[in-house]
């Protein structure tokens, strides 16, 4: 079994995907993060038909595991796909970010302003589709309108806590992507990554209003200003789980490693 990289050999390969990013066209970038929320969209549905199929017969504990584990597959294709979330998009670009080049400072910005944006309109798309009536098997909106729900049970201090867990989980992910040299950990860290997070009812800005879009399309009681609060605050600790609990933490492991 080959040795695992050391941690400067994967801040190389994350500083190379990075500039490789910052360096797209506005058409690429577009494409890229439209797709991730079409992924997004499978994923959730995965989670709502085996979260409904397994209550049914074993009770919703069971059920809740289910589609927590079925969920994981958004990020096997996100991952797989080339696709990019918001949440993505910390710490590979700040590893590629010429910081003395104004332009690249504007690249992040366009990346960070334009990913949430579409990422979030490619979902609604789909989502419009796949809720329309008899398209997804009995059950399953009952199984996300309670997920739904869920939203606006927390204060705003426990929403951005949540926030800050799944912007650092996401963004582990990431490191630990650049680090994978086979398809099949790539796969593996993927789906544990979605998984956790579908498990835990973490924060997620993406994830977290896709269920929304679908929670409000089957008749959640949830309201389109509680989920728009729920997204700011979501953005918001995402950014801070992300980038000062694992991008600046893994940076200086590298840089550690490097002067040793």
């Amino acid at each position: 079994m080959p040795a695992a990289p050391e941690p400067e050999e994967i801040f190389q390969r994350t500083r190379e995907e990075g500039r490789r990013r910052l360096a797209r066209p506005p058409l690429e970038l577009a494409s890229t993060a439209l797709v991730a929320g079409f992924d997004i969209v499978f994923g959730v549905i995965a989670l709502g038909v085996a979260g409904a199929l397994v209550s049914e017969r074993f009770g919703e504990g069971l059920g809740e595991l289910a589609g927590a584990l079925a969920f994981g597959i958004a990020f096997v294709f996100v991952i797989l796909g080339r696709s990019e979330l918001f949440t993505e998009n910390f710490l590979v670009p700040i590893a590629g970010l010429e910081r003395r080049d104004r332009r690249s400072w504007y690249k992040l910005a366009e990346l960070w302003a334009a990913s949430p944006v579409l990422n979030l309109l490619g979902a609604a798309l789909l989502t419009l589709v796949v809720t329309m009536h008899g398209v997804l098997p009995e059950g399953t909106g009952a199984v996300l309108v309670k997920l739904a729900e869920t939203i606006d049970a927390n204060g705003v201090g426990s929403a951005f806590a949540s926030a800050v867990a799944a912007g650092a989980l996401i963004t582990l992910m990431t490191w630990l992507v650049e680090a994978a040299d086979t398809t099949g950990v790539r796969i593996a860290v993927g789906w544990a990554a979605g998984a956790l997070l579908a498990l835990g009812h973490f924060n997620h800005a993406i994830v977290i209003t896709v269920e929304g879009f679908f929670g409000i399309r089957y008749g959640s009681a949830l309201g389109w200003g509680d989920l728009l609060e729920n997204l700011g605050v979501a953005v918001a600790g995402n950014l801070v789980g992300g980038v000062l609990f694992v991008t600046l933490t893994r940076f200086g492991q590298a840089a550690g490693a490097s002067s040793a």
